[in-house]
């Protein structure tokens, strides 16, 4: 009996460490970095600490006026879940906003914004 309890106890103890790990995807980095200031870039592209589902992930990068100079056309990197970007048209010198919308292949759901500055 008292074995039979122990196991038991160990056994309650564990389950939680079995379950499975859900996790966010939350931004590694990007390019350009987060209040960098660069020439003008041809794409942002951000790396997530999880595989994204790019079908329902966005990127939106607007100027200071809030016009989106982005080009709509977000994709992976290297056929990596974990990188996507999105092309730029030509900038001006100027603040930009990056605003992005994550959901994992978990289907956990994040966002976030950083701004860069061109200076040619």
């Amino acid at each position: 009996m008292r074995r039979l309890l122990s196991v038991l106890m160990l056994s309650a103890a564990l389950l939680p460490a079995a379950s499975p790990a859900f996790a966010h995807a939350r931004l590694r980095a990007s390019a350009p970095a987060v209040d960098a200031t660069v020439a003008s870039p041809a794409e942002v592209s951000i790396t997530f600490s999880e595989s994204l589902e790019p079908r329902f992930s966005t990127i939106e990068v607007t100027d200071a006026a809030g016009v989106r100079v982005d080009q709509g056309d977000l994709h992976l990197v290297g056929g990596d879940a974990k990188i996507v970007a999105i092309g730029l048209k030509a900038l001006p010198n100027g603040k930009y906003t990056v605003l992005w919308h994550a959901t994992s292949v978990d289907t956990h759901k994040t966002e976030g914004t950083f701004t860069f500055t061109v200076a040619k």
